[in-house]
């Protein structure tokens, strides 16, 4: 059900991005005990196409309601393999949960990380998340041996799906 909604790729340190980060990273505070929120460094020039993408939803009124995107990403210390794309910064308003947006994202950023020749994409969340571990187990996804910035936490959960 697409509700009026478009998707637009926007340069991640766009102001309505800035804004939806703002949310989500209010609502990793409330989530977690570290009142951090997520530390994991991130670039503007990240999701450049074709080495990434960052796409925003709008509302029929050209409100920012949805965001996501993907970095890529190469074998590394931190865990990483050549070929993958990271998806980054999944996160839907309260006001507009359950209309299938998080869903339309990851499909859209799955389908554009193919194109770029990604093979594999991953993704890290966390135990105190079961919304987005049940989005991305419906949507392929598996667990995977941890990676990233919070790779040593506990509380962490990585998932990787095939993009081939």
């Amino acid at each position: 059900m697409s509700h009026g909604i478009q998707l637009q790729p926007v340069p991640y340190d766009h102001p309505d991005a800035v804004k939806l980060s703002d949310q989500v990273q209010l609502e990793y505070r409330a989530r977690y005990d570290d009142g951090e929120g997520d530390a994991t460094f991130l670039d503007p020039a990240m999701f450049v196409p074709p080495r990434g993408l960052y796409l925003l939803a709008y509302d029929a009124q050209g409100v920012p309601v949805a965001s996501g995107g993907w970095r890529s990403q190469d074998r590394n210390d931190e865990g990483y393999s050549d070929g993958d794309a990271e998806l980054k910064r999944m996160y839907v308003i309260p006001e507009a949960r359950g209309l299938g947006l998080a869903r339309r994202i990851l499909a859209v950023l799955e389908d554009d990380a193919r194109a770029a020749g990604r093979t594999r994409m991953v993704l890290e969340t966390g135990d105190q998340q079961p919304e987005a571990i049940a989005l991305y187990l419906s949507s392929g996804y598996a667990m995977a041996p941890k990676f990233g910035h919070y790779r040593f936490y506990d509380s962490s959960r990585c998932m990787a799906k095939p993009l081939t």
